[in-house]
């Protein structure tokens, strides 16, 4: 979809100029992302709020700092793109999904997920003011704008989602059973958006100072990743610090250091900045990710395999 958009932008520009349709896709991914997610049984693990207000935290407060930090190693156009990316809330699928391929506690992932998505539509415009300040002046980042936007394109779909799923308790049953249709129809639209941004990159490509970009786009690669690795281990050391067990550090790791894609397309193209931090984000951390979750559930079958053993510190 990348080399799609980008290569034939000229063509395709004309599409981008539906922002009702853009809007309509961003809510209806939303939707069937929220609707499988048990969020009624969430309610046990927030009695024992520790972990996913600390994984929330690194999510919204300490990776957006970060970012900040690091997006003086980029060139103006790519540092927006960072921004962004780091803006954005965790992941609604692949946290839940990746913590329990590496034995860790999931239920933690999904309420974190749920908590930095519904709040997003006041976080993410904050840290945008913050990082931006009178860099850029666009009518799409004035704050009560994002703060509507977001709310009717993010918190709405989540929130009808889940209250349909508690009024009408058949639905709830065929999209816990429909989970992964209902994620490829989902990943269908994520991959619409992203055809949709990687026109608007191709355009800005063809401009006659677009060599600054290009030359940007390895550093981009290397300080989007090394902020999603450094977030993970300082989830899992801040956890083992807050004394929690290896199950919640696991999730606490990988939902705190990680992004929805979804929100950052819609946000990055309704101001006009870069997509490639964001989707270098989501690509960069499904790999990493896979590898380090594999790594985690061989130890786990280990652990359990010896249960009279001692527990190992999660590393």
């Amino acid at each position: 979809m990348l080399t799609l958009g980008i290569g034939a932008a000229p063509q395709l520009e004309y599409f981008t100029d539906f922002k009702f349709v853009r809007h309509g896709i961003v809510a209806t991914v939303l939707f069937l992302m929220a609707l499988p997610l048990e969020a009624t049984s969430l309610w046990g693990t927030m009695r024992r709020p520790r972990a996913p207000l600390l994984a929330s935290a690194i999510n919204f407060g300490l990776l957006p700092l970060v970012a900040w930090a690091a997006a003086s190693l980029l060139g103006d156009e790519m540092r927006l793109g960072l921004y962004v990316a780091a803006s954005t809330p965790s992941t609604l699928a692949s946290a839940s999904v990746w913590t329990r391929r590496a034995g860790g506690n999931d239920a933690i992932a999904i309420v974190v997920t749920v908590l930095t998505n519904l709040s997003c539509f006041l976080l993410t415009p904050m840290w945008l003011y913050f990082y931006t300040g009178q860099d850029v002046k666009t009518e799409s980042l004035e704050f009560a704008n994002m703060i509507v936007k977001l709310g009717v394109l993010v918190v709405l779909p989540m929130s009808l989602a889940q209250l349909l799923r508690r009024i009408w308790p058949k639905l709830a049953d065929w999209a816990t059973a429909n989970k992964t249709p209902l994620g490829v129809l989902a990943q269908w639209g994520v991959l619409t958006m992203i055809l949709l941004g990687s026109v608007q990159t191709g355009i800005r490509l063809r401009e006659p100072d677009s060599q600054g970009i290009l030359s940007n786009v390895v550093p981009m690669m290397l300080v989007v990743m090394g902020i999603h690795l450094t977030m993970l281990w300082a989830g899992l050391k801040l956890s083992d610090l807050a004394g929690l067990g290896r199950a919640d550090r696991i999730a606490v790791a990988l939902s705190g250091s990680q992004k929805t894609l979804m929100v950052g397309l819609q946000v990055g193209m309704e101001l006009g900045f870069s997509i490639l931090p964001i989707v270098t984000y989501h690509v960069g951390q499904l790999l990493a990710d896979t590898m380090i979750a594999d790594q985690y559930r061989a130890r786990t079958s280990q652990l359990e395999s010896a249960p009279d053993a001692p527990t190992a510190p999660v590393s």
